[in-house]
């Protein structure tokens, strides 16, 4: 009876070994079947470094936390961190770590953390804005962004300048006939013009770097101003006089009165004392060649040397020696016509 109960509890023991064992393998095998049906696939590339994961969690946040993968507020990462994982189909993350750039604009420096690729795309998605004017220094928006790389920008504006500026007058001079010469008087003054100029000014961080004129315009012509000068020429004689002429000749000069000795003629005689041209001899009557100086002529005649002046006279007479550059001075006394001789004169045509 023994070895029999011994073989049926061994048997017994052998049964349920078996259970424990097939229960222990459909256990494991049911897991495992959980996992091959729950496990996703994960690529990570994490700015150029690739993981490649197998995993049970949900979402990508959990992912990165079972690969130790941690980000800052300024990185890229294309899947939000509460996005679940996909079970039948490949979960790509991909990550863009910031590096940091300076920016140094508006007389302010500013140190921008940005994952962007080139420094146009950086300022665009920064609180730092860019014109259509403005210029970069020390970049181009094209460059691609590396660590630490520093530029300034350079805040370009257009205003535009309006001057004003005096347009000269002219100063026209006219001949008056009736002043005499070396004499002038003010008949208008003048008045400046005014032209107005618009400039396209160009300013770089507020400072004026270039202009350009953009159109101008004459808002007040000028005004001549117009004088006058006298042509009639003026001489000062000994006497103190002031005379006008037209011209002056230098001739010689003779004497004579109206005694027969001079004219031929007797008192008594109609035509004693009688000029050619019917006036009667006098101070004052010159014979002359009215070819040099017509009749009726009113002259004045300057005596060369320290003898006196002829003075004012009038071309009244001819006389049949009186030729050319001579001309014969009337005296009513005997005693100058004698002492007289010829001398030099100066014979000033005169003008009113």
């Amino acid at each position: 009876m023994i070895p029999l109960a011994i073989n049926i509890k061994r048997y017994f023991s052998l049964q349920e070994f078996a259970v424990v064992f097939l229960a222990i393998v459909v256990s494991v095998s049911a897991g495992v079947g959980v996992f091959v049906c729950l496990k996703k696939e994960v690529v990570i590339n994490d700015n150029g470094k690739q993981i490649v994961a197998k995993t049970m969690k949900t979402t990508v946040k959990e992912v990165l936390e079972q690969n130790r993968i941690t980000l800052t507020s300024d990185d890229y990462i294309s899947l939000g961190l509460d996005s679940r994982l996909q079970r039948i189909k490949k979960n790509e993350i991909n990550i863009k770590r910031a590096v940091p750039i300076n920016i140094t604009a508006d007389g302010q420096q500013t140190r921008l953390m940005t994952y962007r690729d080139t420094v146009g795309e950086a300022l665009a998605n920064s609180s730092i804005k860019l014109s259509e004017q403005d210029k970069l220094d020390g970049a181009a928006l094209e460059d691609n962004i590396v660590r630490d790389v520093s530029f300034r920008i350079v805040r370009v504006s257009e205003n535009e300048a309006t001057e004003e500026i005096p347009i000269p007058f002219n100063v026209v001079n006219r001949e008056n006939s009736r002043m005499d010469k070396g004499s002038e008087k003010v008949v208008r003054e003048g008045k400046e013009g005014t032209v107005q100029k618009i400039y396209r000014v160009l300013f770089e961080d507020g400072k004026e770097v270039g202009r350009e004129l953009a159109k101008q315009a004459i808002i007040a012509n000028p005004i001549d101003k117009i004088v006058e000068f006298g042509t009639v020429l003026n001489h000062k004689t000994a006497r103190g006089d002031t005379i006008r002429y037209s011209k002056v000749l230098d001739m010689r000069s003779t004497a004579y009165t109206a005694s027969f000795a001079d004219t031929g003629k007797y008192p008594g005689d109609p035509y004693f004392g009688i000029t050619a041209t019917g006036v009667r001899a006098k101070k004052g009557i010159i014979a002359v060649d009215p070819r040099v100086i017509p009749l009726g002529t009113r002259v004045y005649v300057e005596v060369a040397g320290n003898t006196p002046d002829y003075g004012y006279a009038v071309a009244g007479d001819t006389g049949g020696a009186i030729k050319n550059d001579l001309i014969d001075l009337y005296f009513d006394e005997q005693y100058t016509v004698n002492t007289w001789g010829t001398k030099r004169v100066k014979v000033y045509f005169l003008i009113d």
